[in-house]
């Protein structure tokens, strides 16, 4: 039986909840994390529609990008379309998970999806995170060091950006005093004990501490573990708002807003005044990106792609990026997609399906 809670778990294994802005509302929005799922619907967005749908399909959880509660509800009487969509979740028992910033700040999320439609390469964060981090320190005996080191492995530390397995080790020695109603790894009770140790030192997510010091506790075998856990303020290569990457050849503006045209499916696209230079470095942020172009201007891209620009922002280009606006449906579009194939990762055997209703509530009159 897999549950709403094992599915919830495994989402967000590859997007944590620490990685949401503060203003965000990720995570089981109604439901429990008790419930048998008998199936997952991935949408963009969790209306009354895509709700019903669910229902339909004898799905009861949808999993969509954007949280349906986002801001505080003070009546739930059917009024407003949040609370319609609510109130049918609530009333066929359907479970609604959202997973918003959270998969937009990791870097194979939402952007890492617009930045495969451009086939953009060398990618690394807009806006790098920071924070998130921890060092581990402990000492082992050595010749259980790599038993150790496995396992911390294994549990997810020791991850740097694309490299795993990153440590490094000291050699040392280690004292201690056994007292009574110990069981010593080594020595005696009542009498110091000095033992060959290696420091081992590992870099990991603060938001796995508890599984690797679990790891690191039941390969360790003292009776007692010494370790050491610090808080670091380096970047986060991992974790970061926006994308930005190369194109496979440079490009000039008309061509690259034609395949922009192309590869998201939009009829138009709002933009700065064209520059006359070629386009190779590109920014990507799905959704509203208009805080990150200052970032944009100075890691020195030639054009970022995002939406829901509005007009005083478009000046901030100042003559120097190609901003390219697409829509906020359109830069997110391929995330349902995504979630499909997070979920498939994880549970290849249940039933995770793609809605079928449009969500999208722009549209466009080309006469």
């Amino acid at each position: 039986m897999t549950t709403i809670g094992d599915i919830a778990a495994h989402l967000e294994s590859v997007a944590p909840l620490s990685y949401q802005e503060d203003y965000d509302n990720a995570g089981l929005l109604t439901g429990s994390h008790s419930w048998v799922c008998s199936g997952a619907l991935c949408a963009l967005d969790a209306t009354e529609a895509v709700i019903q749908e669910a229902v339909a399909r004898k799905c009861n959880l949808v999993v969509a990008h954007h949280p349906i509660i986002f801001r505080g509800l003070k009546k739930i009487n059917g009024k407003h379309p949040v609370e319609k969509a609510i109130i049918t979740a609530i009333k066929n028992d359907i479970a609604i998970y959202a997973i918003h910033t959270n998969l937009d700040n990791v870097t194979d999320g939402v952007n890492g999806r617009i930045a495969d439609r451009m086939a953009l390469d060398k990618r690394r964060a807009l806006a790098p995170g920071e924070g998130g981090l921890k060092k581990l320190f402990t000492f082992v005996p050595v010749r259980y060091l790599e038993q150790v080191r496995a396992a911390i492995f294994a549990a997810g530390g020791g991850q740097i950006s694309r490299y795993s397995e990153c440590s490094f080790v000291s050699e040392g020695t280690g004292s201690f005093k056994p007292g009574e109603g110990t069981h010593p790894f080594a020595g005696s009770i009542g009498v110091r004990q000095e033992e060959p140790e290696m420091k081992l030192e590992v870099i990991l997510p603060a938001h796995l501490e508890q599984r690797i010091l679990k790891a690191l506790f039941s390969a360790h075998p003292y009776e007692e573990v010494a370790y050491d856990l610090v808080s670091l303020t380096n970047t986060h290569t991992g974790k970061g708002s926006g994308l930005c990457g190369e194109l496979p050849a440079e490009m000039e503006e008309t061509a690259f807003l034609n395949l922009l045209k192309d590869r998201f499916g939009v009829p138009v696209i709002r933009h700065t005044p064209l520059m006359g230079k070629g386009i190779r470095q590109v920014a990507v942020c799905g959704g509203a990106g208009s805080f990150l172009i200052p970032n944009a201007l100075k890691t020195g891209v030639q054009a970022f792609v995002t939406s829901d620009l509005k007009y005083h922002e478009f000046f901030e280009a100042d003559g120097n990026l190609l901003l390219c606006d697409i829509g906020h449906f359109e830069s997110e579009q391929f995330t349902t997609e995504l979630l499909i194939e997070i979920l498939l990762q994880k549970f290849p055997n249940f039933a995770v399906l793609k809605s079928e209703v449009k969500t999208n509530p722009v549209n466009y009159f080309i006469g």
